[in-house]
């Protein structure tokens, strides 16, 4: 006998897991449906993992570089690669199996296979060997597949040496040198990574910046501080193809007209990333797809075939987790006839975790003169912040995008310490349409780095204290 239920959840990523469990919340007998471990990329090959990497090279850094500066001596200091590497891969798998005890907890029933449409209500469970074991019908099923890294023919990945972000966090050893391919979150972080711990890395990026959807005095910042790790960087550069000779990889740029050839052991391309919409019985369906990932109405991610929805990395960008996350609760919600208030995407707060941070929300600068806006903007160093600087931390900025005539909040801006932690006080206020009044007059505690708010703010007035 075939199981019913009122929601059936496919793929348990950020966005899945959250929407399972909100639909428990809320009263639905839920299922979820995944052939991996829940939490998706993120938990598993993502966010979670690739931070753990992240914070062994910030302290390897910090006492390599800067332990002097605190009066500390070191002496003998080196690394274990694979310690490092396994670290990484122990958190993951806590947290992942946090994840299913949650499921457990909120009474939702988790099926591990493969999951493929044979009607609208009802999808077959696949085992590995594409072998059907089982099937359930649900009256709405929400669309949670998530999204993998883009491959082109240029840059054929062989997952040996040239690699996805999969790869790149989990190598047996250490490769000497590096070429990341594309410039954006994922390959800036393995960038800052690798560099720390010594592999000679050459970023080669095809816009005119690093962090292209960042503010531009941002990316020219965290560009000088690459350069000086010794990061080689190529923007305006386009990759005309990758090849593997012997244990070497050769990549053929064009740049300013010039061909360049670039060698290393191991190539990373991080192009970005395309919708898992393959295999799961879609176009039989009719289900509309949209340069490969599904097309939803955005306030109740319904899509064109009544009682299939679809949320996160699959639907487009942006490609974040915690957009994933936002967007199933609102799904859940709006199926529950709630009428949730609609994700507003121009509030989505991005985030880079290499060293110095990189976090924004908003309007870039050029944008915000694009749209017409006349603007106050207000920046203040970190090196004029006594708890960075009392922290050794001092490089990089906060810049604040005001709209002149009234004042309101247009876009955020960080580099420097704590970024990604610093940029929720500035989404709430976005949220909340703050002014720069609002957020000079919040009294902000001393010494904290999230004055450098406030100052930013009262900078674009002309009313800042300590610059």
């Amino acid at each position: 006998m075939i199981k019913s239920y009122d929601i059936a959840v496919l793929g348990g990523g950020p966005g899945g897991y959250v929407a399972a469990i909100r639909a428990s919340q809320l009263g639905f007998k839920t299922v979820v449906i995944d052939k991996d471990n829940l939490g998706g990329i993120c938990l598993n090959w993502g966010c979670i993992p690739t931070k753990s990497l992240l914070k062994n090279a910030e302290i390897f850094d910090l006492m390599k570089n800067h332990s002097s500066d605190f009066g500390i001596k070191v002496d003998g200091l080196s690394f274990d690669f694979n310690k490092i590497i396994k670290r990484s891969r122990d958190i993951s798998d806590r947290i992942t199996k946090n994840v299913e005890l949650l499921i457990k907890k909120n009474k939702i029933e988790r099926i591990r296979g493969f999951g493929r449409f044979s009607s609208k209500n009802r999808i077959d469970i696949l085992d590995k060997n594409g072998k059907e074991i089982d099937s359930i019908q649900a009256t709405k099923i929400i669309i949670a597949t998530g999204a993998r890294p883009k491959s082109v023919s240029e840059i054929p990945v062989d997952y040996k040496n040239i690699i996805t972000s999969t790869e790149a966090m989990n190598l047996p050893s250490q490769p000497k040198d590096l070429i990341v391919i594309g410039a954006g979150a994922i390959g800036i972080e393995f960038a800052y990574f690798y560099s720390v711990l010594g592999t000679k890395v050459t970023v080669v990026e095809m816009l005119d910046q690093i962090l292209p959807v960042e503010d531009r005095e941002v990316s020219e910042t965290l560009l000088k501080n690459f350069k000086k790790r010794g990061i080689e960087v190529h923007t305006s550069s386009k990759v005309e193809k990758a090849e593997l000779s012997r244990d070497e990889v050769t990549v053929y740029i064009e740049k300013d007209g010039k061909k360049i050839e670039l060698k290393a052991e191991k190539v990373l391309s991080a192009i970005g990333v395309t919708g898992n919409v393959e295999g799961f019985g879609l176009e039989e369906l009719g289900v509309e797809l949209y340069k490969n990932h599904i097309k939803v109405d955005k306030k109740t991610y319904k899509t064109n075939v009544e009682g299939i929805f679809a949320i996160g990395d699959v639907i487009g960008p942006p490609w974040l987790a915690h957009v994933a996350s936002s967007e199933g609760i609102n799904c859940v919600e709006y199926i529950k006839g709630l009428n949730p208030h609609p994700v507003n995407y121009d509030n989505i707060p991005g985030c880079t975790y290499c060293i110095p941070q990189v976090a924004s929300v908003g309007m870039t600068e050029a944008k915000a003169r694009e749209a017409g806006y006349e603007l106050k903007i207000g920046k203040f160093p970190f090196m004029a912040s006594g708890k960075a600087f009392a922290a050794g931390e001092r490089d990089g900025f906060v810049k604040l995008i005001f709209d002149a005539k009234y004042g309101e909040l247009l876009g955020a801006h960080i580099i420097g310490p704590e970024a990604t932690e610093l940029i929720a006080e500035l989404t709430l206020a976005k949220s909340m349409e703050a002014t720069y009044e609002s957020i000079v007059k919040t009294v902000h505690a001393h010494p904290t780095l999230s004055e450098s708010i406030m100052e930013a703010a009262a900078n674009a007035y002309g009313e800042s204290i300590h610059i």
